[in-house]
């Protein structure tokens, strides 16, 4: 790290002033040491001598949410502290869901604790939840007030209820803090509408197209379909806004300094209330320069590191997650690279895992997948992916030209194949999906669906075809096995537990009629919970115990600790995956067949990674590697450790 001159004060002595307890003095000091110098370099790489000015607001904004923090959070910041890697446990499996279509309310989310503690959820993703702007709001995207909750589901007290009974049951509460947009309708943009000075700096407004015209030549469109273009005209404020999603977000220009100051008391006021783990939404976008697509700048990752360290320094308990979906030589950044290594996000999204799950498995091929994976440079050993089957987002497939030339196919050959499967295009598609944004000049078609749906199970149940729904709990189950076996924290949606179909009716709501991600967005169907439980026979009632099963299983695997990562092996057949992770307890080897054939595989191929005997976790079943091939179902998982 570059050694630059002090600006804060890093001594007890220094801050000492500021508190009635000398112990709580020289904690805050002691952070303060340990963060502040690299809270100082990143600001002084965004801003250069602007932070002069900056500092001591920063500093005045720590100390108040320090001696504001309850006594119970400053508890988990020391627990956290004596273990830092508590994100990177086996047993911590996320769950991700609206919390009115799980449960209605925030009291009702309340009441259901005791089903995401059964299914062993140490992390709840409630999808947002501050309050939007009425009316159309990009599900929740557009945000109108930061320190509110949306009225229908309750009060910040209740969430503070919440991430209280949450946080007793060893459970982090996860909220989206969306940093590159507000909602038209909030107060910073109301008062720059009003012509004030101040707040018209806190977003990208141009005077005429001049400005836009020229950041539009490099700029991507990321919702043609209803928002075309990347500015707004604004009568109010007799200009352009930028807006990059939708016409009512609007951008924030992030060099200001002031708008970092607002995240930095945003943050620290919602760590305050239990949030525990901060979803940073669209951080890729952030920062502006001409001549660039305007994602993965330099200064996001400085502006990430700052924020990091405001927190670290009042409270440590919390993680921050990176929403960046983007190219793996660009994704490695926002967990930090070189002078920012482990020092950014502690958890990003392993967005191509994803899209190679469903690629290996329409395709029943896994050499792309094997070549994805090799692409990904390895993270920082304090940092943890996100794996998912499926999110509340549409399917883009991020798969690079290159890694499709290197297996021999054509990049956007690969893509068209793809998105005419999952919409159930291609002839003897299992899937029931729909096409989203579809853009002709690129041909990029995403996908809506859920992981039922999208699997086979929708057609299968509707054929009535009892072998076709075998394959599709299997093909549903394998996702889950590969996600939970792969390290990091494997987050389930809402319902695929239960293996929730596709809602007919998603339409009905008008703002979501226009919208058709809604169709893997269905409201919790508790009575299908209760079926499922009681009946593990069915189709619902085998993914959910299912499910179960793999959690378990990885709950007591340390092989799976996230400091450790997968890495693909060579695999004698096309159709089989095979993942190796080096663990200091021994190699664990996960095999995944991603088709509905039965294999033959060749067991000279897990004896050279194993040795000559090993343990199956998931089965309980001892294999011993001779001559015979290793008989693997359709789509089959093994998570083998070689034998004692």
């Amino acid at each position: 790290m570059a050694q630059v001159d002090p600006l804060l004060p890093l001594d007890a002595g220094a801050v000492r002033h500021a508190f009635d307890d000398d112990r709580e003095a020289d904690t805050f000091a002691l952070r303060l040491k340990r963060y502040g110098p690299e809270l100082q370099e990143s600001l002084r790489a965004v801003y250069g001598d602007q932070i002069g000015a900056l500092l001591p607001e920063l500093l005045e904004v720590m100390l108040h949410a320090f001696h504001t923090r309850p006594a119970d959070l400053k508890r988990l910041d020391e627990a956290r502290l004596l273990r830092p890697d508590w994100l990177q446990q086996p047993d911590m499996v996320g769950y991700v869901a609206y919390a009115d279509r799980f449960a209605g309310t925030l009291r009702g989310v309340q009441d259901h604790v005791p089903y995401l503690e059964g299914l062993g959820i140490k992390y709840l993703h409630l999808m947002p939840l501050l309050r939007p702007r009425d009316g159309e709001n990009d599900g929740g995207y557009a945000v109108a007030d930061y320190r509110a909750v949306r009225p229908d589901l309750g009060s910040m007290d209740d969430l503070s209820a919440l991430a209280a009974d949450l946080r007793g049951r060893g459970i982090s509460l996860v909220l989206d803090l969306v940093l590159n947009h507000v909602a038209q309708e909030h107060d910073w943009a109301q008062q720059a509408r009003a012509g004030d000075p101040v707040y018209r700096d806190y977003f990208h407004l141009f005077p005429d197209r001049s400005g836009p015209d020229q950041y539009e030549r490099t700029l991507p469109e990321i919702f043609p379909d209803f928002a075309p273009g990347n500015f707004t005209w604004n009568d109010e404020v007799e200009g352009w806004v930028w807006t990059t999603f939708n016409t009512y977000q609007w951008d924030l220009n992030w060099g200001n300094p002031a708008v970092l100051r607002e995240f930095v008391e945003l943050i620290l006021y919602l760590a305050n209330r239990g949030v525990e783990v901060f979803r940073l939404d669209a951080i890729a976008f952030l920062w502006k320069r001409p001549g660039t697509d305007c994602q993965n700048q330099p200064e996001v990752h400085h502006l990430t590191r700052a924020l990091r360290a405001c927190a670290r320094i009042v409270a440590p308990a919390v993680a921050f997650k990176a929403e960046a979906i983007v190219a793996p030589a660009e994704l490695i950044h926002y967990l930090g690279t070189r002078d920012h290594h482990g020092r950014v996000s502690d958890m990003a999204y392993h967005n191509s895992l994803m899209v190679q799950l469903w690629s290996s498995l329409a395709s029943r091929n896994v050499r792309l997948f094997e070549e994805a994976l090799r692409a990904f440079p390895p993270k920082p050993t304090n940092t943890t992916w996100g794996m998912y089957v499926r999110c509340h987002d549409d399917i883009g497939w991020a798969v690079s030209d290159e890694d499709a030339a290197r297996v021999g196919l054509s990049g956007p050959g690969h893509r068209h194949f793809l998105s005419d499967f999952y919409s159930g295009e291609f002839p003897g598609s299992f899937a029931r999906g729909l096409v989203f944004q579809h853009n002709p000049q690129t041909g990029d078609r995403r996908i809506s669906g859920s992981c039922a749906s999208l699997a086979g199970l929708e057609a299968a149940l509707d054929a009535g075809d009892p072998r076709q729904t075998d394959l599709a709990v299997r093909r549903i189950l394998l996702l889950h096995a590969v996600t939970l076996g792969f390290g990091g924290v494997p987050l389930l949606y809402m319902g695929d537990e239960l293996a929730l179909l596709n809602d007919p009716d998603y339409g009905d709501t008008p703002e979501h009629a226009l919208d058709n991600r809604w169709v893997h967005r269905p409201r919790m169907d508790w009575a299908r919970a209760q079926e499922a439980a009681a009946d593990p026979s069915t189709p619902h009632g085998r993914v959910n115990s299912g499910l179960r099963h793999l959690i378990a299983a990885r709950r007591g695997l340390a092989h799976l600790h996230a400091s450790v990562e997968s890495r693909p092996v060579d695999s004698p057949d096309p159709c089989v995956l095979l993942l190796r992770r080096d663990h200091p307890q021994g190699v664990l080897l996960g095999v995944y067949n991603f088709s509905e054939h039965t294999i033959n595989f060749p067991a000279w191929a897990l004896r050279d990674q194993l040795g000559p005997q090993a343990l199956d976790h998931l089965a309980g079943s001892a294999f011993t590697f001779g001559h015979a091939p290793v008989v693997l179902d359709p789509y089959r998982a093994l998570w083998l450790t070689a034998a004692p």
